[in-house]
């Protein structure tokens, strides 16, 4: 049923037979869109952080390169457009190994979130979970859209240290996160935040700590 999933893991993949794109998200896809689509992969692994004598659950995200038109810098999942022919698993998966060098061999995909809406950049998103059974090296394979690679423990994630509300400079609002040197905010965040929640993993934090983002567009 789980796949050969961590325990821990399970309360993620229940999420992805039951869980509806507004319980996620406010920005769902219109109806008969004619925008792009695309995949994500939210990829969780084990095994390079040790805390407490354990090894520690983490997340995969890149942050996007400096120069690009659009997101530039921001901290993101591992994706891009579904092309031709592929299943949103297929282009998450292409997308990971390209901006990555992720080895696909390694991962287990588990399930689907909904789709979700990004206005901005016209895209239907697709949130791919993976399970990173077998890790491999990674690193920024394309610096054309890659600036660095992270891998993020969760427990950074829900340390309340760590988070904030970010104010975007058009008044909009988001939850963040402060993790390795990176504000991450967004659509990125946002999914995080509510997986995090539904998983039961969330410790209490102070919303009233705000920070503001300087450049970009409201993901």
């Amino acid at each position: 049923m789980n796949q050969g999933l961590p325990e821990w893991l399970w309360p993620i993949a229940e999420l992805a037979g039951s869980i509806r794109g507004e319980d996620l998200s406010s920005f769902l896809p219109p109806e008969n869109h004619d925008g792009r689509e695309g995949a994500v992969l939210i990829l969780f692994g084990e095994g390079e952080h040790t805390e407490g004598g354990k090894l520690s659950a983490d997340l995969l995200l890149i942050e996007r390169a400096h120069d690009m038109r659009s997101h530039a810098g921001q901290p993101a999942f591992p994706g891009g457009a579904i092309e031709a022919g592929e299943t949103a698993e297929e282009a998450a998966l292409r997308e990971a190994h390209e901006e990555t060098g992720l080895d696909p061999a390694g991962v287990v995909t588990f399930g689907r979130l909904p789709d979700l809406w990004l206005p901005p950049s016209n895209f239907a998103v697709t949130p791919v979970l993976g399970w990173w059974r077998d890790p491999s090296p990674v690193w920024a394979a394309d610096p054309r859209e890659v600036a660095s690679v992270e891998r993020v423990s969760i427990a950074e994630l829900v340390d309340p240290a760590n988070r904030v509300t970010v104010v975007h400079p058009s008044g909009y609002r988001s939850p963040g996160f402060l993790v390795r040197g990176l504000t991450v905010w967004g659509f990125t965040a946002g999914l995080i935040n509510r997986l995090i929640s539904l998983a039961g993993w969330e410790e209490p934090w102070d919303a009233t700590r705000l920070v503001d983002v300087e450049v970009g567009s409201v993901q």
